[in-house]
């Protein structure tokens, strides 16, 4: 389900297209930024809340699952309310949470809080998205998305060495106070400059199917986080979560096969490419987030690394993803796809094998962890 477009043949003049171009990739950025900034602080907050490794991780875990649920129903919403409210709601709801989590004094607060910031970041990348394709022509579109791929990986790329100089320059609250600036500036400029799009009010939205899929998604990342800790099916906890998972995953999984408006339609899955992508992505999106997590703990706690030089070490992994997506680029319309895609993963495998062999016999030291 896409959203509502608001320039469904737009003409060679679209009013304000340069500055609604930079609003779009500015919220685009909010997000992609946030996905990366908090990791080098993991350890300060761990100290300030008090809490273990495996609990401090919530910050992070909470804020994708929750991203990851709520952009099932982000077309629905655009065509129900519109673009624009949905847009400017969110950036706003987005920035709130950021101030919130920057604020939080207990880990029950800042895991709330993330998760408020995850579900408001949902809806940032496919309407930046869409925004983009609605207001250019079909011949430059793939400039637009261009544009847009570079304002998606400034995020990974400026994160880890931006969250790193504020937690050392200042405190670790400011990875989130940084938002303000960038969400307000977004916000006012897609009021002064987005057109306003009419809402659609008899649209019938697949809730079961969400609900189900909600349920199941977020039991089971319960019973994955907290499984080691409570010794996995010893506890009635882990046994609750697990069926709770079963369950809802089941049960959207026999609604979307047997419903006539499903949320996910199973035809899309007839398509092999289609298939093939979905799981490939899966893959390497495990690999790469889980990998995340642990790679800037590890720097600072095994390895000594202070955290600014920590963040600039992370830094060329989104240099190195936005190096490959220009030549990607480039290379699409000469070299099979294929090809291209094969030696993505071949890059990837090669470097978590030579990941794989660092030591803390490896590391550089120059400080002390942080407590």
């Amino acid at each position: 389900m896409t959203a509502t477009a608001a320039y469904p043949d737009p003409g060679p003049n679209v009013p304000h297209r340069a500055m609604i171009t930079v609003c779009a990739i500015g919220a685009t950025l909010l997000q992609s930024l946030d996905q990366t900034i908090a990791n080098v602080a993991l350890p300060y907050m761990q100290g300030s809340f008090s809490a273990s490794y495996d609990e401090i991780t919530w910050v992070l875990t909470s804020y994708i699952t929750a991203a990851a649920i709520m952009t099932a129903p982000v077309g629905w919403l655009a065509m129900r309310f519109g673009r624009k409210p949905l847009y400017v709601g969110c950036i706003i709801g987005f920035t709130i949470a950021s101030m919130l989590c920057g604020a939080a004094q207990t880990l029950e607060q800042m895991v709330t809080f993330r998760l408020l910031q995850g579900m408001f970041s949902a809806a940032l990348v496919p309407l930046s998205q869409a925004t983009l394709l609605d207001i250019y022509p079909h011949e430059r579109r793939g400039f637009a998305m261009a544009i847009w791929g570079v304002g998606v990986m400034i995020g990974p790329i400026m994160g880890p060495t931006l969250g790193g100089f504020l937690t050392e320059a200042y405190n670790w609250r400011f990875v989130f106070y940084i938002n303000l600036p960038f969400g307000t500036a977004a916000t006012l400029g897609l009021i002064a400059f987005l057109p306003t799009t009419q809402g659609l009010t008899r649209l019938r939205f697949d809730w079961f199917g969400f609900v189900m899929l909600t349920a199941g998604i977020g039991a089971l990342q319960l019973m994955l986080d907290r499984g080691q800790d409570e010794d996995w099916f010893t506890s009635r906890e882990i046994i609750i979560e697990a069926v709770i998972a079963g369950l809802g995953l089941y049960l959207a999984l026999v609604h979307i096969v047997c419903s006539s408006q499903p949320l996910i339609r199973p035809a899309l899955f007839k398509d092999i490419n289609f298939t093939a992508g979905l799981i490939m992505m899966f893959g390497i999106g495990t690999l790469l987030v889980s990998s995340l997590a642990l790679m800037t703990p590890w720097l600072q706690v095994m390895s000594n690394y202070p955290v600014a030089a920590a963040g600039l070490v992370m830094a060329p992994r989104g240099l190195g993803n936005l190096c490959t997506i220009i030549l990607s680029g480039r290379l699409a319309t000469r070299v099979d796809a294929r090809y291209l895609v094969g030696t993505g993963l071949l890059l990837i495998c090669t470097s978590f094998w030579r990941i794989s062999g660092w030591t803390p016999t490896c590391r550089h030291r120059t400080s002390s962890p942080p407590s």
